[in-house]
């Protein structure tokens, strides 16, 4: 027995040392990788195209497409420009004689043009295609972590001092990507149209038809003007007409109206207010500056509001108007710290923000004027969504460089492109009169379909599939514009099981039941150690398996309950929330269920060094393995493998030390018996 155990031992060690070992190489892998990027094939001209075959997947499933690298010009106004990649799909069509294809282009701006799920309601009788964008897509990105930072760590997104934070970010932003060699201004939507034409040209077809959403009309918009030639047909979803990238607060509060006469003719809604607008006014007036301990941001609840209010339908939920509305009702501390939390949380890293303002740049005018003009003269929600996107008077549009291309492309012009407009009634962020007032009447063959009591972008998608492939697929078939299909619908003002009240009770109530285990996890093994003078090996090498998971997500939900409640404005997915917290739990309950009695002094607390130091590195080693919620669990796995590495080779080396005076004696005993045999 006594040579079997510690062959053993040396074996669970062996194993312990190279389960870690692996777990550290491969989270070392992970932050030392380089990020997959498009590069500019050797010996590429401008407009070449290289295509392959691969697969996409939409809605209906995965589906054949063609895959491959366009190269353009960074700027094309520099003849000496540098090139750069983006990405192409084509879906295919599945039709035997397919008609023009369908380029499609999102919205944003700020966001990728090559998530389509949609896509395979059209390939009927057309190939899709998406352009990626240049800036997102690319092979140069339009990063601007020092503004996300700025954002994430904001005592409140509208805040007169974040606002300048942001804009600060933003300057610094611009230099730093210039300094990098980045040619700023040839990140306009007249460059990325010219992406658009160039990828067409490629791809060997005489006309295309344009399927754009949101800010991706604007895209159009311009396409129409410099390549009519090019263009068969233009369906337009959302549409934001030249200086719109700023909300008109007239607009929305007679959205809200709109609102408020739905509201009243819904026995729901109309039970629990006798006037919506008001009863929204009021609230958003009285936004309670905390839920108990827990501080309330008011510009993040404004600003949420307006974002909530965007679509009403189910899909977009739990932050759609349905549980806005249900929110700003109840006026609840609760819910409000809901809305907060969202704003926190989601909008700070919704965009590539770089692109965002290269794209934005061509409403600075318009921005101007709105705030030349006062800004806002007393809305229901005020200027705080305007003033995230544009950070206030003196934002971004002071700071980051204006495109040459845009100054042609402020204003309407008139088109004999064939277009479609379709919009939702009650649509906060493209209102349909926008389009109704000012572009329907420059476009010489333009029809417009507002959809009774739809929203944005999402819900023209979520209601009624069928419909909405046979409104485009006829428009882009003959030009028949059918959206009989559609019918009428009632916004549903009953909101989803998820409202935000419930959100917000179960957000702090995860926080506060997860931070609780850790707790008495780790003074349930401290009380064990102390009474018992440790665990068994076996046992406490389980525990320091089986342990790490709930210790280091409950450390991380007892930092994060004390940020909410001390430090709001530390962003609690940082490094600097979740390396500490998850380090030092994880590390403590390794060492409890590491440690024992019999063990000399000094052991015992080079052990707690070794199991917090280790697990500490781990947890930085495992955050930047990966990035958002994935990011919380490498974490932990960081720790977890780090600290445990640590505690294997502590143990090594004691039993090293331990065997030195053991080996002595017995070498010494083996001299004097050589002695006595020679004597």
């Amino acid at each position: 027995m006594t040579t079997i155990e510690p062959r053993r031992r040396t074996l669970a060690r062996v194993i312990a040392l190279a389960v870690t070992g692996i777990l550290v190489l491969a989270l070392a892998y992970l932050n030392l990788r380089p990020q997959e990027t498009l590069a500019v094939p050797a010996g590429a001209q401008p407009g070449s195209l290289s295509m392959q075959p691969c697969d996409y997947d939409t809605e209906a499933g995965t589906v054949p497409a063609d895959c491959g690298t366009l190269v353009v010009p960074e700027n094309r106004r520099d003849p000496d420009s540098d090139l750069i990649a983006l990405p192409v799909i084509r879906i295919r069509s599945t039709g035997p004689s397919p008609g023009e294809p369908i380029f499609r282009l999102n919205g944003g701006p700020g966001a990728t043009n090559l998530e389509f799920p949609q896509a395979s309601r059209l390939t009927g009788n057309h190939d899709v295609i998406l352009v990626g964008y240049r800036g997102v897509d690319g092979s140069r990105r339009l990063d601007c972590p020092e503004v996300t930072e700025a954002l994430q760590s904001s005592a409140d997104l509208a805040g007169a001092e974040s606002l300048r934070a942001a804009t600060r970010a933003f300057s610094t932003c611009a230099g730093r990507l210039t300094g990098e060699g980045i040619d700023l201004a040839g990140y306009s939507i007249a460059q990325r149209v010219d992406d658009l034409e160039a990828a067409r040209t490629a791809l060997g077809y005489p006309r295309i038809n344009l399927l754009s959403t949101s800010a991706g009309t604007r895209t159009a918009m311009i396409y129409s003007w410099r390549y009519p030639r090019s263009l068969y047909r233009s369906a337009m979803i959302s549409v934001n007409p030249p200086g719109h990238f700023v909300w008109d607060p007239r607009i929305t509060d007679r959205q809200f109206a709109r609102y408020a006469e739905l509201c009243r003719a819904d026995s729901t809604c109309s039970a629990r207010t006798d006037d919506l607008v008001a009863s929204m006014r009021k609230a958003a007036a009285d936004v309670p500056g905390r839920w108990g301990p827990l501080p309330i941001k008011e510009g993040n609840v404004r600003i949420a509001g307006l974002f909530g209010m965007f679509q009403n339908g189910r899909g977009s939920a739990p932050l759609n108007a349905p549980a806005l509305i249900d929110a700003y009702l109840r006026a609840d501390a609760g819910s409000f710290w809901a809305l907060s939390t969202f704003g926190d949380l989601v909008l700070p890293g919704s965009f590539v923000w770089g692109e965002f303002a290269a794209f934005g740049m061509i409403d600075a005018p318009a921005a101007e004027r709105y705030y030349g003009a006062g800004g806002d003269p007393g809305s229901i929600l005020g200027n705080a969504a305007t003033d995230l996107l544009w950070g206030g008077p003196s934002g971004f549009h002071q700071v980051w460089p204006d495109s040459p291309d845009n100054a042609e492309y402020r204003t309407l012009r008139p088109s004999d492109v064939e277009t479609l407009l379709i919009g939702g009634s009650v649509d906060f962020s493209t209102p349909a009169e926008l389009a109704t007032t000012e572009l329907l009447p420059t476009l010489s063959r333009g029809e417009q379909v507002v959809l009774p009591e739809l929203g944005h972008t999402g819900d023209f998608w979520e209601h009624r599939p069928e419909a909405s492939r046979h409104l485009l697929t006829t428009f882009f078939d003959n030009g028949t514009v059918d959206a009989s299909q559609f019918g009428p619908r009632a916004v549903d003002f009953e909101p989803a099981a998820l409202t935000m009240a419930a959100i917000g009770r179960i957000l702090l109530g995860v926080a506060t039941g997860g931070a609780l285990l850790a707790v008495l996890l780790l003074v349930a093994m401290a009380r064990h150690a102390r009474r018992r003078g440790g665990f068994r090996r076996r046992t406490g090498a389980w525990l320091r398996v089986l342990t790490p998971l709930p210790l280091g997500l409950g450390g991380w939900l007892l930092a994060v309950l004390l940020v909410w409640t001390v430090r709001p404005q530390v962003f609690v997915g940082s490094a600097a929330v979740a390396v500490p917290s998850v380090g030092l739990a994880v590390g403590l309950g390794a060492y409890l269920a590491w440690t024992r009695r019999g063990r000399p002094g000094w052991i015992r607390h080079a052990g707690l060094a070794a199991a917090a130091g280790g697990a500490l590195l781990g947890a930085a080693l495992g955050f930047g393995a990966t990035a958002d919620l994935a990011a919380l669990l490498t974490t932990v796995v960081g720790a977890a493998a780090v600290g445990n590495l640590a505690l294997v080779a502590l143990d090594a080396l004691a039993e090293r030390l331990a065997r030195r005076p053991a080996d002595a004696e017995r070498d010494g005993q083996e001299t004097g018996l050589r002695g006595v045999v020679r004597s």
